[in-house]
């Protein structure tokens, strides 16, 4: 064989290894798959909890309207009682005796005017016939009259004593649960002290008290003003959490907006009456009440893993674009509701934010997505959105330009 020939194969033979090793030259990878929720608007009610305390829906205090020696209690300490129902009696026999006095006092004046009209209808003829002086008819006349005022002065007196003689049995002024008593049998009491007997509170219903600043108020209003919320029909719903952090069963109403704002705390006393059929609620507690104030008709929630934070603290989130490309887009958040945020800015209906396999990708990334139900979500992906940060900062200028192919290229 001639070196020409031997020549000529070398460059055919590096030919075929060059082709060789472009046909088996590693492919690109495909873009990261990654879970993503589709934003939708939805009627939101938008609540407020606030702090407070329970109130008696009635409260009365006991006291003696006369004085006397207190010779018996006629109620068990804590139980219910009846308006009405005797609580103690106080020693009746002077006010029975006053009674007694009264009584003959008017039987006194009535005798007298019995006595005295008589003469004064005699007296009126005579006068008419001028047998007597007229001076004599009108002192006849007076008589009459000062003993009809007499009788008239008994019978009030009779109706104090007998009212004082009732009074020596003090009663139950509303129904509710009575305290302990001040006071026992042998105790001398007297009319209109300043220390009570006992007190009796009606507790079913109660009220709850919470305070908003006003601030909060006028904020809601506006709200309400510009149609970005809807009042409730109707009265507003409270529904009470104890404070052991157990939800009470039953909801009450509000109420009362107090007409003043408190220029201590700055704030305005809202009251709701709630149901207490089981005697839960004491007066005095402190539960925390949360309020339906309006509803948003237009709300956006979002699962908590999809909201993310940035060196600053801001919220944010990744959206995925209808090009499948990651955008990172800051976020202004409201409350926590469940496992989801309300956003009141940065998303819209239709956005599809990233809730799996935040920490896979970062802006300017192409991905292929799989709808998440906001339901599927786990404790577990939340920990991890949380913790993951985004490769650049939001507030830094390469955040909100996509990578270019070159740079995914190299990447």
């Amino acid at each position: 064989m001639s070196a020409a020939p031997r020549l000529l194969s070398f460059p055919i033979l590096a030919a075929c290894v060059l082709a060789a090793c472009s046909s088996e030259a590693p492919q690109a990878p495909p873009p990261p798959e990654v879970g993503v929720h589709t934003v939708a608007a939805q009627r939101l009610s938008v609540d407020r909890t606030l702090a407070g305390r329970t109130v008696a829906y009635m409260s009365s205090d006991v006291r003696p309207q006369v004085g006397g020696l207190l010779r018996t209690r006629l109620f068990t300490e804590g139980q219910t009682v009846e308006a009405g129902q005797p609580l103690y009696e106080i020693d009746a026999a002077p006010y029975q005796a006053a009674l007694d006095a009264a009584r003959g006092d008017l039987a006194q004046a009535e005798a007298t005017v019995l006595s005295a009209r008589p003469k004064a209808e005699r007296f009126k003829a005579l006068v008419e016939i001028d047998a007597i002086s007229r001076q004599d008819g009108d002192d006849a006349t007076a008589m009459l009259r000062q003993g009809e005022a007499a009788v008239l002065a008994a019978r009030a007196a009779v109706q104090t004593a007998r009212i004082n003689l009732d009074y020596t049995r003090i009663t139950a002024p509303i129904s509710g649960r009575i305290g302990t008593s001040s006071y026992t049998p042998g105790a001398l009491v007297s009319a209109g002290q300043a220390d009570v007997l006992a007190t009796i509170q009606q507790l079913d219903p109660i009220y709850v008290d919470v305070t908003q600043s006003s601030a909060q108020l006028l904020q809601l209003r506006r709200q309400l003003e510009a149609g970005q919320l809807q009042a409730v029909d109707g009265k507003a719903t409270v529904r009470v959490t104890l404070e052991d952090g157990t939800a009470y069963p039953h909801a009450g109403t509000l109420e009362v907006v107090d007409a003043r704002v408190d220029e201590a705390t700055g704030t305005v006393l809202l009251r709701a009456v709630v149901p207490n059929p089981d005697h839960v609620l004491l007066p005095g507690m402190y539960v925390r009440a949360q309020l339906a104030m309006a509803v948003d008709e237009q709300a956006i929630l979002v699962p908590q893993q999809a909201v993310t934070r940035n060196a600053k603290g801001e919220p944010q989130a990744l959206v995925v674009g209808a090009d499948d490309t990651v955008e990172l887009r800051p976020l202004v958040t409201g409350d926590a509701i469940d496992s989801r945020w309300v956003v009141t800015s940065g998303l819209a209906p239709g956005d599809r934010v990233v809730v799996d396999g935040v920490h896979r990708v970062r802006p300017g990334a192409k991905v292929r997505t799989v709808e998440v139900a906001a339901a599927d979500a786990t404790p577990q992906a939340a920990a991890q959105a949380a913790d993951a940060q985004p490769a650049t900062p939001a507030d830094s200028p390469d955040a909100a330009e996509p990578a270019s192919p070159a740079d995914r290229a190299a990447d």
